[in-house]
C-alpha cells in the first residue's frame, strides 16, 4: 500500500464524551478551547485502546509534545449534548505523530453501543460532525532531545503501528 493509499485507511477511535456546565461559556456553548482539551482526551484514550497506558510512556521517559495544532469549528456542542472525540492517526513515524479529530453529537444509543469500537475508512462514522482538527507531535525524552520510539519504548511503536495500520504490514 503506498503512502497515499493509507492515508485513506484511516481507523478511527471514539471516546464518548457528555458536555459538562463548566466548559460552556455565557452563550450556552462549549467555550471553543475545550476541543483543544477533548483532542487530547480522544488521543490519550486512543492510546490506552492500543494497549498502552500514556502515564507508564511518559514514567519511563518518552514524551509526545503538541507541536501544531488546528480547529475548524462547525457547529456548537452545548450543555448535556452527549458527543464522541474520534481519532485517527494520520501520520506515524519512529519520530513523529500526527492526528486528526472529529467531535460528533451523538444519541444516546450510538454513546452506549459503540464504546471500545474501532472504524475504518469504510464507515460512516455516527453523529452530527461538530469540529473537526489536526494535532503535529514529537517523540521526545525528559530532557527535550528528539527520540526514535522504536528504539527508545519499542512495544509502543509496535502498538501504534497496528493502531495506525491495522496489522498491515509496519511503517517505519
Amino acid at each position: 500500500m503506498t503512502q497515499e493509499e493509507k492515508k485513506t485507511e484511516l481507523r478511527w477511535y471514539g471516546t464518548p464524551l457528555r458536555v459538562r456546565y463548566q466548559e460552556t461559556d455565557q452563550m450556552g456553548v462549549v467555550y471553543h478551547a475545550n476541543y483543544l482539551n477533548w483532542f487530547e482526551i480522544g488521543r490519550t484514550d486512543m492510546i490506552r485502546q492500543a494497549g498502552f497506558n500514556y502515564r507508564s510512556m511518559e514514567e519511563r521517559g518518552v514524551l509526545l509534545p503538541v507541536l501544531e495544532i488546528n480547529a475548524k469549528y462547525g457547529s456548537p456542542a452545548r450543555y448535556d449534548d452527549m458527543i464522541i472525540v474520534y481519532a485517527a492517526i494520520t501520520d506515524f513515524s519512529r519520530l513523529r505523530l500526527n492526528y486528526t479529530y472529529e467531535v460528533r453529537r451523538v444519541t444516546a444509543d450510538e454513546f452506549q453501543n459503540n464504546v471500545g469500537k474501532v472504524w475504518t475508512q469504510a464507515d460512516t462514522l455516527p453523529g452530527e460532525l461538530l469540529v473537526t482538527g489536526t494535532t503535529r507531535h514529537a517523540w521526545i525524552n525528559t530532557e527535550w532531545k528528539p527520540v526514535r520510539l522504536d528504539q527508545a519504548l519499542p512495544e509502543l511503536y509496535a502498538a501504534l503501528s497496528f493502531a495506525f495500520t491495522g496489522g498491515e504490514g509496519k511503517k517505519s
